[in-house]
């Protein structure tokens, strides 16, 4: 039993004894479920450009946007202010009209020089760059009336925190082509507090928009800039594909509420690298739609990488997928995250009446610190759009890896939490450390069945079957479940 912090120096120098201690870890890991991290990572490469990504410095093969741009024009060419105080939703709203004329031409770009450049809801062009010099901050106003009412997303039915339509991102664009949001560390700032307290008073007319949302789009860079005060979620993709999100800092209040970091919601082909992320949610969360609204849409993400992160989120999860998951979730790989001050560390929310599934997840190297909870599974989260859910359609969860995590200052080792109707199935958890320090127990599990190697805390009786034997009941790699979900199709 581990009542005092262990030195994390020798939570690293325990995953290693453990790997050496068993030679045959590398095999067992390829008969842990049906699918191997060695396919996954297959299907997460562009079999056109493999030579591209394999040296691991990147997953970003599938982008095809353009950084450079023939055309530049300056938000100073139309009237535009950087003082802070002059809105400039108009300029913004002139330079993108007329740089719709390039789109046939390499595409144009918007540049933004030093400044405060106050706006209200900008809606992009496709073949579009939005370049922010350092120094630039685009600045979002206070006023609601700057953000347009527009309609619930139809995988979602509804906004997402009020019946009806919803307000428009600071950042916003649909069916869009070619669009790359990028700079020199400029900053977007929501200036979200006026929202957070409508939140807190109750007085929200509409659902808040998000900082950057994108809908139904494709070929899109977002890097190299800074992200702060979202009204709502920060970063929120939605029916995209061919999605590169990286070197991005964002941050948020801890006690703003769901200012949620990176929301990639179903898309397919999405690289999230280098980032560092502080958020009043979750500091990544993936989903894919509302109940029967988001089972109708049929709209799954898929093939997902997600590497090098620092996340942070003291009212939410460093990952988590859910709990709008209901379009389904699969292919998803995330490695090589640091985990800082969360409430739990790896979660997986979904509930009775969302349908969908959660399958194929691999996570690995993963350090965590100052969390309440490290490894959460829970089929009784989230509230419901209306009261036409099914409350028969039960989520699928199953093949899901998590290995080669460290942990210290943990309050609890794992909470796994299935639904009687639909337990979660071949949960494989190898070679984690963590220092539990709480006199919680370490382990609370009902509705689960999976296996483990090398896990201490010793996990609950569900989980303590070995992965070798687990694989004779789960057979040998089948690869055909994985068929429609091929990367860069």
């Amino acid at each position: 039993m581990w009542g005092n912090p262990v030195p994390q120096s020798f939570l690293f120098l325990l995953l290693l004894l453990l790997s050496c201690l068993n030679p045959a870890m590398g095999q067992q890991q390829l008969m842990c479920g049906r699918a191997s991290e060695e396919s996954l990572r297959e299907l997460m490469m562009d079999p056109e450009s493999q030579n591209d990504v394999s040296d691991n410095e990147s997953c970003t093969s599938g982008v095809r946007a353009k950084v450079t741009r023939p055309h530049t024009v300056s938000i100073t060419e139309f009237g535009a202010v950087g003082d802070g105080k002059f809105l400039n939703t108009h300029a913004f709203e002139n330079a993108i009209f007329y740089l719709r004329t390039f789109a046939d031409k390499g595409g144009a770009q918007l540049y933004i020089p030093p400044g405060q450049w106050l706006t209200g809801s900008i809606s992009l062009i496709s073949h579009l760059t939005l370049y922010l010099d350092r120094g630039a901050t685009i600045l979002a106003s206070q006023d609601p009336k700057t953000f347009p009412v527009i309609d619930g997303l139809p995988s979602y039915g509804r906004g997402c925190e009020l019946p009806g339509g919803r307000h428009s991102s600071v950042i916003h664009g649909e069916n869009l082509a070619d669009i790359v949001i990028t700079g020199e560390n400029g900053t977007i700032d929501g200036q979200g507090w006026v929202w957070w307290d409508m939140v807190h008073n109750r007085t929200l007319d509409y659902t808040r928009g998000h900082l950057v949302e994108l809908i139904n789009s494709t070929n899109i860079l977002i890097s190299n800039l800074t992200f702060v005060n979202s009204p709502f979620w920060t970063i929120h993709p939605v029916y995209c594909s061919n999605l590169t999100i990286r070197n991005l800092t964002i941050w948020a209040p801890g006690d703003s509420p769901n200012t949620d970091g990176i929301v990639p919601d179903s898309c397919t082909n999405v690289c999230i690298e280098d980032c560092s992320i502080s958020s009043g949610g979750d500091a990544l969360s993936i989903k894919s739609g509302w109940d029967e609204y988001g089972m109708a849409y049929k709209r799954p993400s898929s093939n997902i990488w997600i590497r090098r992160v620092v996340s942070s989120a003291p009212s939410g999860a460093g990952f988590a997928i859910g709990s709008e998951m209901s379009g389904g979730v699969s292919n998803i790989k995330v490695e090589d995250v640091v985990i800082l001050n969360t409430k739990s560390g790896i979660q997986m929310k979904t509930t009775a009446g969302r349908g969908g599934y959660i399958v194929n997840v691999s996570i690995s190297t993963i350090e965590m610190h100052n969390t309440e909870k490290a490894i959460v599974f829970t089929g009784f989260s989230g509230k419901h759009p209306d009261d036409n859910w099914d409350r028969k359609a039960y989520p699928l969860v199953e093949q899901i890896w998590i290995k080669n995590v460290v942990g210290e200052n943990i309050m609890q080792a794992g909470e796994l939490l299935g639904l009687q109707e639909a337990p979660f199935r071949d949960i494989c958890l190898i070679n984690i450390a963590l220092d539990v320090i709480s006199g919680w127990p370490y382990w609370n599990c009902s509705e689960v069945v999976g296996s483990s190697s090398y896990v201490l805390p010793k996990p609950c009786p569900e989980l303590q079957d070995s992965v070798l034997s687990s694989s004779k009941r789960w057979g040998q790699w089948d690869h055909g479940w994985i068929e429609g979900f091929s990367l860069y199709a």
